[in-house]
């Protein structure tokens, strides 16, 4: 099979849908790699370094479109690349159509075959969301301890804290992997965390993490009187295929005091707060009652060396199976079809647009 990668159009994104070592592999197994010219820069990848890999780099988007059957990129169809989609064409990306429901349809009205990195099952596992999700967790607690700096309209605290000066309160919603990274991020540094979910499993997990950590039952209630004393909020909920659950209302939030910040995870699949809307690392933050807002729906892409390493070592044995003929004899895949000759797939997906 003829596999293209193309640039990422997205603002400010870095990410590679695979690096050269993945390509190679492909290469090996009999597939031609097309990759289009500076796709890898961002990520510190050279032309050279494909072309070494035995993939054939191509100078365009249409060239690269036109040319190949199954197309890997990393983030969701924008108009340039929407363009250039065709039926015949199988895209494999991160799509989260539950909060966009305009490339939900022009997908659909594409009749492209559409695979979802975040909705390709193994078990109770999303392989391929994992390693994002991680990093996610792990950014959200640095984006926000920036964020909470003085010159940055913060309150001017240092998460750990001194002798003499209190710690930070870091408040996370959801203990998956993105949850789980971020307090173990934030109670590294020595913040005080409470941590809530509603898996006794993930709670127990949590609370082993350190002596600095509280992990709660996710009460409405007690989330919005945690609130009131926190400094640094995550939202790290996650239903597959679904769109989050809003765990903190507008009136919630207003419990936080001035110069907090709130770093929602979850704007991917439309956020678990109320006043969570989506931002670019063009411009990422905006305030809400008086609470700082980051809510970038690509936060891996600011590190995208280390992200596209780990994304395509994730990738890269689903990416072979999917060039095969009988790639639909994988369940795994079948679960990430989210759209597929007009209709859509995925009973999540599908429950979102006939909502």
């Amino acid at each position: 099979m003829k596999i293209g990668i193309p640039t990422e159009i997205k603002a400010l994104e870095g990410r590679v849908g695979l690096v050269p070592a993945a390509c190679a592999e492909l290469v090996r197994h009999g597939h031609e790699v097309l990759v289009q010219a500076g796709a890898g820069a961002r990520s510190g990848y050279a032309d050279g370094d494909y072309t070494a890999a035995g993939a054939r780099v191509v100078p365009d988007a249409a060239s690269l479109y036109g040319e190949a059957g199954l197309i890997v990129k990393v983030k969701e169809p924008l108009d340039g690349d929407l363009a250039h989609l065709r039926p015949d064409h199988i895209l494999f990306c991160y799509l989260h159509l539950a909060a966009n429901r305009d490339l939900a349809e022009r997908l659909r009205a594409l009749g492209i075959t559409a695979v979802a990195f975040e909705t390709v099952r193994v078990g109770r596992s999303l392989p391929l969301l994992a390693p994002m999700s991680e990093i996610a967790g792990r950014l959200a607690v640095q984006v926000g301890a920036h964020l909470l700096h003085q010159p940055q309209g913060g309150k001017g605290l240092l998460l750990g804290g001194l002798p003499a000066a209190s710690r930070g309160h870091v408040v996370v919603l959801g203990a998956g992997v993105a949850g789980s990274a971020a307090v173990e991020a934030a109670a590294a540094l020595g913040a005080r965390v409470t941590v809530f979910d509603i898996s006794a499993e993930r709670m127990d997990a949590m609370r082993r993490v350190g002596g600095n950590v509280t992990a709660l039952y996710a009460y409405q209630q007690a989330i919005g009187e945690t609130l009131a004393d926190a400094d640094l909020l995550i939202g790290a909920v996650l239903l597959p295929g679904r769109r989050a659950p809003h765990l903190v209302t507008r009136e919630m939030l207003r419990a936080m005091a001035p110069g907090s910040v709130a770093v929602d995870i979850s704007v991917d699949q439309g956020g678990c707060l109320e006043t969570t809307r989506a931002t670019t690392y063009e411009a990422p933050t905006y305030v809400e009652e008086g609470v700082t807002h980051f809510c970038v729906t690509n936060m891996p892409g600011a590190v995208p060396r280390t992200s596209s390493q780990a994304l395509s070592a994730s990738l890269i044995p689903h990416v072979l199976r999917l060039a095969q003929p009988d790639w639909e004899e994988d369940m795994a895949l079948m679960e990430g079809v989210n759209v597929r000759a007009g209709v859509y797939v995925n009973a999540a997906v599908k429950a979102e647009m006939e909502n």
